[in-house]
């Protein structure tokens, strides 16, 4: 039986731990599907790429507000989709070409193919060509990723649909589509589709959109969200069918009744779950929580020595940024196990790429109340900053919350233009320890950009001013 030092299962994030500094090790990587993982084939890149054209294309529905009168011509979806595609395949295949022939990797075996461990510390490859491999190591690292749920909807898997792993390759627009799911999923491909002419209808079984996001920002994008789509709240689809000419049937059931509707593309968006039943993990020792995820200490470890695991096979998080520092810190940890680092999950940031856009870094407003945190809060609407002026926005806000002795920022959340970058300063300051009231006072803040949102409200907490 062949033994490895390192075996890295995943070519997402834990692609990038090995590199010449494992250069004396005899290293595996094992890979089921197309090489780079989720990020770069099926979910960050790609879909914002499309957002982006989505962002163009929905410009002249609001330029009129500005005096400018524009008309959208044409959404050429073949161009739009080759376009991307066109060069995130490229990037996957030369993924795999570096790692399978370039003479740096001549320490590293690709195994191409579905593993799984068949005894402790031992693996079994079934691979694409029909081979079969059976190998050991001394140190694994777990980076499987997750795949889309399918919900047991009956009549699905008979009537054919989509999920965001296939929805971006479409061979043409559809003049209709159903989105089963209210998340950042849904939230983000609705605004794809809709700014590209399609009639986007959005079936929640929750009673808000993006309702694990603060509150007063899920209530806000519900109402923007309820003027763009047909949004369906509290609607639980409980049938699927393909009629005779092609479209699909679902039926829905809600407080008042039933409901249907007819479509012709559906996606599935309810949300992810990681790949860790796919690797038989009893058979090597490694546990996993009630929800599938693998469990690690703070120093991304199992509880099996030698053993690590990283990213959406074992973070509720599931965002590329998470993994990317997962990595960074399983890979000083292999190479210094006398020394090893903490992995930093105090303020994980993450943003939907919807119309509009949302970020948020630290506690909602609820947890806060849950949890028994006493916090200040403060609300900036764009409309009151000069360059919320000069877009027009009427619909846009920051929140903060904030400790109301110390200072220290607690959470912030932002629905509006530019959220992802709007909100990168606060993170910044929670990160380092910087307090909303030296935060707001101790710099300059570039007048008339977007960030002054962000100072504003940091000038409305009522702060403790030696805090």
């Amino acid at each position: 039986m062949t033994h490895y030092d390192l075996v890295i299962i995943g070519t997402g994030s834990g692609n990038t731990i090995v590199n010449r500094r494992f250069a004396d090790w005899k290293v595996a990587i094992v890979e089921r599907g197309t090489f780079g993982g989720t990020c770069l084939n099926v979910g960050c890149i790609p879909t914002k790429m499309f957002v982006h054209a989505a962002d163009v294309a929905a410009t002249p529905s609001v330029s009129a507000r500005y005096g400018v009168d524009e008309q959208l011509l044409d959404v050429r979806w073949t161009d739009v989709r080759d376009r991307i595609f066109g060069r995130i395949d490229p990037i996957a295949a030369g993924g795999s070409e570096y790692r399978h022939h370039n003479p740096d990797n001549a320490n590293v075996h690709v195994y191409d193919g579905t593993g799984r461990f068949t005894g402790f510390k031992e693996m079994t490859v079934d691979g694409k060509d029909g081979s079969t491999s059976v190998f050991s190591a001394d140190r694994f690292v777990i980076a499987s990723g997750s795949r889309p749920i399918v919900p047991p909807i009956p009549g699905l898997e008979e009537t054919g649909f989509h999920t965001s792993n296939t929805i971006m390759r479409l061979e043409e627009l559809p003049r209709r589509l159903a989105i089963i799911g209210s998340g950042f999923v849904a939230a983000e491909f609705a605004h794809v589709f809709a700014s590209f002419g399609v009639e986007v209808t959005i079936i929640a079984r929750s009673s808000l959109l993006l309702r694990h996001e603060d509150g007063e920002l899920a209530e806000r994008y519900t109402e923007i969200a309820q003027d763009k789509y047909d949004v369906r709240l509290n609607h639980e689809t409980v049938r699927v069918a393909r009629r005779d000419d092609g479209s699909i049937l679902l039926g829905m059931l809600h407080p008042e009744g039933s409901d249907e509707l007819v479509v012709d593309e559906l996606l599935v968006a309810v949300g992810r779950e990681a790949n860790s039943d796919l690797l038989n993990l009893d058979a090597t020792g490694v546990g996993v929580d009630h929800e599938g995820r693998v469990v690690v200490d703070k120093y991304q470890q199992t509880n099996v020595d030698g053993i690590y695991a990283l990213g959406d096979v074992t973070t509720p998080h599931q965002l590329k940024h998470v993994a990317n520092h997962e990595a960074r810190v399983v890979k000083h940890n292999l190479l210094n196990p006398d020394d090893r680092i903490e992995a930093d999950h105090r303020f994980v940031p993450h943003a939907v790429f919807s119309a509009p856009q949302i970020a948020s870094v630290g506690l909602t407003e609820e947890q806060a109340q849950e949890r028994g945190i006493p916090y200040v809060k403060a609300v900036q609407q764009y409309a009151d900053i000069a360059y919320g002026w000069a877009m027009e926005d009427t619909t846009g806000f920051a929140k903060v919350l904030a400790d109301p002795e110390s200072g220290q920022i607690l959470g912030c959340h932002v629905i509006g233009p530019q959220a992802p970058t709007v909100i990168q300063p606060v993170i910044q300051a929670m990160s380092f320890g910087l307090d909303a009231y030296t935060m707001a006072r101790g710099q300059y803040w570039i007048h008339p950009a977007m960030p002054e949102l962000i100072e504003n409200a940091l000038l409305k907490l009522k702060l403790d001013p030696k805090g």
